[in-house]
């Protein structure tokens, strides 16, 4: 079994028999291998697993390097290096995939990440993470619910609803939708469906008039009308604990804007992602094509702490307590003249912890479209990620696809963090298979239902009076008898414990 990227923002598993089966851009392996010699007919399946041995292949970062496997038509396991950076072309390492061997899969696999993270010491195992309070309470996302039209009436409207049936929330994440963006005046607009616009750049750190006191208009400054005030009556009004809200690593989708006053002391400078051939070769995204089309306003490195430090401390000031931060993968397409993706990615990231740890507490960050081991293996502290894909309510093809892709990411980035199965609709088709899901898989449970549109009978049996809610202790993964088969693919059960 290995997990893979299959496009350039997220991984999910494949399976196989052979070297050939394994894909590009396989950012993990575990290998099951049985010694069949002396069973009888009768007892075979039991006495594979008491047989068998378990060896897990980690590809690592070394140096300015990253590296991943991939098979060969020769049943050959490969291993791929790339840095990057055109001018980052001479590897001197020594250390490229480590390996390890043992009874017990799941142990192996723990030793292996906790031997790496003590050879590279630029990550944290999970163990060792402070895991934010949000994790405890039942939560309300907005995407959903409003996409990009999100506005602090429709935050009331939304809390009010699951409020008035016994279920409220208390954690909101405002996801994309309440910052001051606009588009270059030679952009190229691109939105998919019922998402942001692509093109556009983050204009100032503020909120935009949506999230101001009277919310319509053009957006004041004054902070008496500004989002604080906004916040403050949705703590009060509703009892509230946490208040997250949405922003790219880079700021926006397309980054800031260069040439504005408001961006210019960050350096911002127009830059082209470049991807990886893998990544291309699997599934390029329509979202990065677009991205790579109109560039990244890209705030200079040296700057990264700054930006984000103004923008959380600004944020910390209007009573919002922590962050998801999304599209975090694109920082390895922007390594050219940067030292290379490892390096870039490490610097930023280090700016972004930083910046977390001095203005949240609770370390009080979710990270998203973050599926590279650049971002795995340089995530000190960040303790909570997205599992995987997104849930699509419309795409009635894709809930199995989901819930296996989470369960199976899990073996694998569960060491690091706590995944997070993403938001579901309680009122919905596939609802209690979400909601089952969510409550064995140890992770945070929100839903993103539109004002009205709830299933509270669901509900309750997730969440209790007090917003409080029942959920595992530890990150869910398949159980030893389906670790090795694909739920999506072979039609057999998926068991997680």
């Amino acid at each position: 079994m290995c997990v893979f990227r299959h496009n350039f923002w997220w991984m999910t598993q494949w399976m196989g028999t052979c070297g050939k089966d394994i894909p590009f851009e396989t950012q993990f392996l575990v290998v099951e291998v049985c010694d069949e010699t002396h069973i009888e007919d009768g007892g075979k399946a039991e006495a594979q697993h008491n047989s068998a041995v378990y060896a897990v292949f980690l590809p690592i970062l070394e140096g300015d390097f990253r590296a991943v496997l991939q098979g060969n038509e020769q049943n050959e396991i490969e291993i791929c290096l790339e840095s990057g950076d055109p001018d980052v072309d001479q590897f001197k390492g020594s250390h490229l995939v480590f390996v390890a061997a043992g009874s017990d899969p799941y142990d192996v696999i723990t030793n292996s990440v906790k031997t790496v993270e003590k050879h590279l010491q630029t990550f944290s195992h999970r163990e060792k993470k402070k895991m934010p309070d949000i994790l405890n309470w039942f939560g309300w996302c907005t995407w959903d619910a409003f996409y990009t039209n999100v506005s602090a009436e429709g935050l009331k409207q939304g809390l009010e609803s699951l409020e008035k049936g016994g279920t409220p929330p208390k954690f909101v994440i405002i996801d994309d939708g309440w910052q001051m963006v606009g588009m270059d005046p030679t952009g190229i607009e691109y939105r998919s469906d019922c998402t942001a616009n692509f093109a556009n750049r983050l204009i100032l750190i503020k909120e935009n008039q949506k999230f101001q006191k009277n919310g319509k208009g053009h957006r004041v400054d004054d902070p008496a009308m500004g989002l604080g005030y906004v916040i403050s009556e949705m703590k009060d009004r509703y009892a509230l604990k946490y208040v997250y809200v949405w922003h790219a690593i880079t700021g926006y989708w397309g980054g800031v804007k260069p040439g504005i006053t408001e961006m210019e002391h960050y350096e911002p400078k127009l830059v082209y992602p470049v991807s990886s051939p893998g990544v291309q070769s699997n599934d390029y995204s329509d979202v990065l094509q677009s991205i790579t089309i109109n560039g990244v306003g890209f705030v200079k490195p040296e700057k990264a702490f700054e930006f984000y430090n103004d923008l959380h401390s600004y944020l910390a000031s209007a009573g919002i307590d922590g962050v998801k931060v999304d599209v975090q993968s694109i920082l390895e397409t922007l390594g050219a003249g940067h030292g290379g993706r490892v390096k870039l990615t490490r610097k930023y990231h280090q700016a972004l912890e930083a910046s977390i740890s001095s203005n949240f507490h609770d370390n009080a960050i979710i990270a998203c479209m973050s599926h590279n081991t650049d971002t795995l293996y340089s995530a000190k502290s960040t303790a909570v990620m997205r599992a995987s894909d997104d849930f699509f309510p419309r795409d009635q093809a894709s809930h199995t696809i989901h819930i296996a892709s989470v369960a199976y990411n899990t073996v694998f980035i569960g060491e690091f963090i706590k995944p997070d199965w993403d938001m579901f609709h309680s009122l919905h088709p596939m609802a209690e298979y979400h909601g089952a899901a969510r409550a064995v898989g140890g992770c945070a449970i929100y839903v993103s239902d539109k004002p009205g549109q709830h299933d509270f009978n669901l509900l309750k049996k997730l969440v209790l009076p007090d917003g409080s809610v029942l959920r595992a202790k530890y990150p869910g993964r398949p159980t030893r008898d389906c670790l090795f088969s694909d739920p999506v693919r072979d039609g057999k059960r998926l068991h997680i414990m």
